[in-house]
């Protein structure tokens, strides 16, 4: 699945966090503390930052991304950045709409709600930022991301056989117990002396088959 379910309560400020982001320099680290400094002092600004990590701006630790100096740079390059970001976090919501527009927000509302099993509210929110999000980006040139692939995995039936066959020869083992075979090749000398092979003979009797 590729879909995030952060969410933004101060929807209306979406642009100005963008806004910030390009005009300052970027930080060695992106904390609460740089919100505050931009501006952003409520708690609920703090939701910003899981917006920013799942974008692909920051780290999991905060530090600033290429992606997120990339933004800081002309206009277009900066909505063709967020698109990237967009079309990464919410994949699952362009295999729906390739164009998504705000008569597909019911759709979206219960692709979020289905996907994290949420409520009603926290999916009109999750689907809201994404909204929020839309007029900042650039879409056309950013192509969809593919989906991992896959794993490869046997059908249950064929796991069943192989589980049945492995119980087998476990089994087979057991009853059996472990034996080790040794093929061992001699080479007589030429001679006519017939007590030379009787003499090797006995020997092999005496140190290897008793």
């Amino acid at each position: 699945m590729a879909l995030t379910d952060v969410y933004v309560q101060t929807l209306g400020q979406i642009k100005d966090l963008f806004r910030e982001i390009k005009q300052g320099q970027a930080p060695s680290q992106f904390t609460t503390q740089h919100l505050k400094d931009l501006g952003f002092t409520s708690s609920n600004h703090r939701l910003f930052l899981p917006l920013l990590k799942a974008l692909g701006f920051l780290t999991a630790d905060g530090k600033p991304t290429p992606r997120y100096h990339d933004y800081r740079s002309d206009d277009q390059t900066a909505r063709r950045v967020l698109g990237q970001g967009m079309k990464e976090a919410y994949r699952d919501l362009f295999v729906l709409r390739a164009k998504p527009t705000e008569n597909d927000k019911v759709l979206f509302e219960g692709k979020f709600k289905s996907a994290h099993n949420t409520t009603d509210r926290m999916a009109k929110l999750m689907a809201s930022t994404f909204f929020s999000l839309l007029p900042l980006a650039d879409l056309d040139d950013v192509a969809t991301p593919a989906p991992p692939p896959r794993n490869e995995r046997s059908s249950p039936l064929e796991e069943e056989k192989l589980e049945v066959q492995t119980e087998a020869r476990k089994e087979s083992a057991r009853r059996t117990g472990t034996s080790l075979h040794y093929n061992i090749q001699i080479h007589l000398p030429a001679t006519k002396d017939i007590e030379v092979y009787n003499a090797i003979f006995r020997s092999l009797k005496e140190h290897l088959l008793e």
